[in-house]
């Protein structure tokens, strides 16, 4: 091999060098897992041989016992319950507490906007279910300026029917009624009475999860918490959803919220002794990720020039706690 040869392969490998440097920095720069598996997904690489990456198993859903049962006292008088110590059981679905049968017969003017109310994973498109439960807010606030308060608490009693019905309808298993008839409850309910308006989204969401409508479910939820931000059973709610959905971030933090409005709350106490494991066992399971596709760039940059990441060392200096990176010639 004369000279040049020997200059040119000195060159590519220092080149093949700086760029397995450049991918280690990315790797080890950032503390945080999560933004380093975004940033590697944002770089769109194709995988080479066709590896898939397994993404696990999904998470079970949570809190089952408690699904089906119900509050029996108004969200206005929760406040006062959140400074006892008794261990409570949360349940979903918060009616007046007239547990026993009412009409069915609700005001009729707003049915014909809630026919064909479908879950998420039928025939119905995204558009269609946008409009079924389509609420025009600015309508509402126009009627209003014109509303006696006569008037204003008129509407509101005629959604709270609605609400009573949708929770029948709830009790009875019938999901996407409830969730109709919730709408429509919002579709009446003045926007000068914003708790009436939380317990009718969190109602909705919970109906929602029923048909396994969760992301609608945890939008509908923040609703409610944007109007009532003390609202307990719906940020429990979210947090519950934003698990089963593996948003273990957000689930985790917004069950620290529903402890610092209600310290005794069982589920919330049980959730951050149990999340904070979750969250590092998938942050493990990214990073391993993350590192087998950084591995796949290097390997594609450095075979043109006949190396690949074996021929690269990566050790941590005990004293710095920097990483160095050293050059193996193939065996």
């Amino acid at each position: 091999m004369n000279v040049n040869n020997l200059d040119f392969l000195e060159q590519r490998t220092c080149e093949a060098s700086s760029s397995i440097s450049e991918i280690s920095k990315i790797a080890l720069s950032s503390n945080e897992t999560t933004d380093v598996g975004k940033k590697i997904s944002e770089m769109n690489l194709i995988e080479p041989d066709s590896i898939e990456h397994e993404s696990g198993e999904a998470s079970s859903s949570v809190s089952e016992a408690s699904e089906d049962s119900f509050h029996s006292a108004d969200d206005e008088q929760e406040s006062s319950s959140n400074s006892s110590p008794q261990h409570r059981i949360t349940e979903v679905i918060e009616p007046d507490g007239n547990d026993g049968a009412i009409s069915d017969s609700t005001p009729s003017e707003e049915r014909d906007f809630i026919n064909g109310m479908k879950p998420q994973d039928s025939n119905t498109s995204p558009d269609e279910e946008d409009e079924e439960e389509f609420l025009n807010e600015e309508h509402l606030k126009d009627l209003e300026v014109s509303m006696t308060q006569e008037e204003k608490d008129e509407k509101r009693e005629e959604s709270k029917k609605y609400k009573e019905c949708g929770n029948n309808k709830f009790k009875e298993k019938k999901y996407i009624e409830a969730v109709a008839d919730y709408t429509s409850g919002l579709r009446i309910c003045p926007l000068s009475f914003p708790k009436d308006r939380a317990i009718l989204l969190s109602n909705r969401a919970a109906a929602k999860a029923k048909v396994d409508m969760k992301k609608e479910a945890i939008k509908d939820c923040s609703k409610a918490i944007e109007l009532h931000d003390v609202y307990t059973k719906a940020i429990l709610r979210r947090a519950t959803l934003n698990e089963e959905t593996e948003e273990l971030d957000d689930a985790l933090q917004d069950f620290k919220r529903v402890l610092e409005l209600d310290p005794y709350n069982q589920e919330a106490l049980q959730a951050i002794r149990r999340l904070p494991d979750m969250i590092a066992e998938r942050n493990e399971k990214l990073k391993e990720e993350m590192m087998g596709k950084l591995k796949d760039l290097g390997n594609m940059i450095l075979r043109p020039f006949g190396l690949s990441t074996n021929n690269f060392e990566l050790r941590q200096d005990p004293n710095t706690g920097g990483y160095n990176i050293n050059f193996k010639q193939n065996g």
